[in-house]
Parts: C-alpha cells; structure tokens; sequence
C-alpha cells in the first residue's frame, strides 16, 4: 500500500501563502519635530591622574603598607622592596665613605705635614749659613770650596723642601678626592635605596595593587593603580570620519552598563590629535557636568556627542529610507529623497515629500 505525501505539502504551502499576503504593509505619515544629529563614542572612565605604579628596581615585595582601597597622599609609601645585593652595596659604599673621609686619613696627611717642616726648617738653616759663607768669601774670607759646599747643601735642602711640599699637596687632593668619590657613591647608593620604597606621585586612591608579599618585581611590571579619589573624566574613541565634527564644549550624552535605563550628561574638553594607527580612532576627554554618585576607574561608557540640532523640520522614521535615499509611497512606487540630520531614529527630509505624506516601510 502506498503512502501520498503530496496532500500535506500542499496544504502546509497554502497556509503559508495565506498568513503571507494577510500580513499588513506597514506606514506612517510624515510629520515635523526636532531632530539632533550626534556622534557615537565608546571609552572607558578615567580618574584624574591615573597612572601605573612601575618601579625603577628590581626585587621582591616585602611590605605591602597601603593596599587597595586605601587613601593616600603625594609621598605616600605603596609597597616597599626587597634587594640583599642592593642592600649590600649599599652598606659597602657607606663603609668605603667612612673609610675615605678626611678625618680618617688625619695621620697620613699630619706625617707629610711634620716631613714638610722638617724640610723647610733645614732649608732655612742652610740658606742662612750658604748666605753668610758668601759674605766672608766676599771679604776674602775662608776657601771657595767650603762656598761651594754651602751652596750644594742649600740647592739639596731647597729640592727636599719642594718635594716634601708637592707630595704632601698632592697626596691631600688625592685624599680630598677620593673621600668626595665615595660619598658620592654613597649618595647615590642611598637614593637607588629609596627606590626600593614605591611612593605615590598623587593625593588620591589605590584602585589596584597587582603584587602580593614574597612575589618578583621587574620594572616592566605594574605593580599597582593609583588616581584621585573622587574626580574622574571620560576617555572616548572617534572614528577618523568623524572627528572632524568634534568641538570643544560639545554637549555629550552617556549611559554606563552598572546604571541601565540612565543618562548622564558631559562636556568635551580635550581634543588628542594624533590618531591612533591602528584602530584608525582618536581619543578625546570629556567631563561629567551631570555624574553618577558613585564610578569606578576603567569601566566601559558609551557616548552620543552632540553636534547640531534643528527645530521642526520635516523627519521620517530610519527604517523607512531605503539606500539613503529613496522611500516606498503608495505602496509600491519608490520616490527620490533629499536628506539632511540623522540620529538613530529618525531621519531629516530636505525635500521629496511634504508634511502628510504617507510612506510605507519597505518589506524585507
């Protein structure tokens, strides 16, 4: 016995083509009222002197003193870290500083002072008897050779005092210059060891700290996020198409995801000019004028910038306009438009149609 399916198609086709032309054309008629043309933007909240924490030093944390959550001042230590090879330099450059100083090395330098009398005393003693030896020679008295034997014995003193003097200059600027080598060094040793306390560079908040106790710091790392407490700024992204179209002062309309169904308003304030290669967008800034009681760093925003406005013109829903330039009158006939503003509701007509016209949405 064999089984017709042919009955049950056709009977489904049938209905199907029924409900099809039962369905109703929609339409409207064309009317005036206002109409904004607007610029969309997303982005995300920023507090006001947001910044990463990096550090300039390698190490471990060993201290976390002001941790997420906390409120802090300009100076404020973060975290502090750990370095032994670090901490033993620094202690060997503070040692070699001690070990430099002048007062240390008093001896050494009182021994070439003591040498240096010696030497001018005995020069004085020598160009004393070498310039009486030569009065009496002038007399005729005693011999040339005991002159001569003068004169050699003042010529060595003079050449003893001169060298005691140089080795004792030279010998104190060395020791002068090595005692100011090594607190230098030390100074130096001693700032790198207040690297190894994380400050912040703001009055306000620790939003972030990303580094635990017992934990490796690089200085490629951030190891936290700081910002001001309660004055925050929103930062969007503009296509490149459209960023010509942004002023100062612009009126912006914001909606946040944690505050669905609200609207909170904003004023342009920063314009960037150097667009991003590779999205192809610009970033601009914008203030709160109208802000939520409550934000948080980092969430995301959208945003409709306000760019032009008119008052009682000529609009038809967005829907209705097929290719940008054409609606469906009469049900069937396709009629060329002009048209000006656009949101995403509604579109300004220039010309084309009249105030009382009937359109029909086009059937996809």
């Amino acid at each position: 016995m064999s089984i017709n399916y042919r009955k049950p198609l056709i009977a489904i086709f049938a209905v199907t083509m029924l409900m099809g032309c039962s369905k109703k054309q929609e339409s409207t008629v064309v009317g005036t009222e206002n109409i904004t043309e607007s610029v969309y933007a997303s982005g995300t909240i920023r507090s006001k002197n947001q910044y990463n924490v990096y550090a300039t030093v390698a190490g471990i944390v060993s201290q976390i003193i002001n941790d997420e959550g906390a409120l802090v001042k300009k100076g404020d230590p973060i975290l502090t870290i750990t370095n032994t090879a670090s901490e033993y330099s620094a202690e060997t450059a503070k040692l070699a500083a001690q070990l430099s100083d002048l007062s240390q090395n008093k001896e050494k330098l009182n021994e070439l002072l003591v040498n240096l009398e010696l030497a001018k005393t005995k020069l004085k003693n020598d160009s004393l008897l070498y310039a009486k030896q030569k009065n009496l020679w002038n007399e005729k008295i005693g011999t040339h050779n005991d002159l001569d034997q003068r004169e050699l014995l003042y010529k060595s003193s003079k050449a003893a005092y001169d060298a005691a003097l140089l080795r004792y200059r030279d010998t104190k600027k060395s020791l002068e210059f090595s005692a100011k080598q090594a607190q230098n060094n030390y100074k130096i040793s001693s700032a790198q060891q207040s690297d190894f306390t994380i400050k912040s560079n703001v009055d306000g908040k620790v939003y972030a700290v990303y580094k635990k106790v017992g934990e490796m710091v690089t200085q490629q790392q951030a190891l936290a996020v700081v910002g001001e407490s309660n004055n925050f700024y929103l930062e969007l992204n503009i296509d490149e198409y459209d960023i010509t179209k942004i002023k100062l002062g612009q009126k912006v309309l914001i909606t946040l995801d944690s505050y669905k169904g609200q609207i909170f308003e904003g004023t342009v304030t920063k314009i960037n000019d150097l667009m991003d290669e590779k999205s192809r967008t610009f970033k601009i800034e914008a203030e709160f004028t109208k802000r939520p009681e409550l934000l948080y760093p980092n969430t995301n925003v959208e945003a409709n910038i306000l760019i032009n406005t008119k008052q009682n013109v000529l609009t038809i829903p967005r829907n209705y306009l097929m290719n940008d330039s054409l609606v469906i009158v009469n049900k069937t006939e396709k009629r060329l438009v002009k048209t000006g503003l656009k949101d995403y509701e509604k579109v300004e007509i220039l010309s084309g149609l009249k105030q009382g016209d009937t359109i029909y949405k086009p059937v996809k």
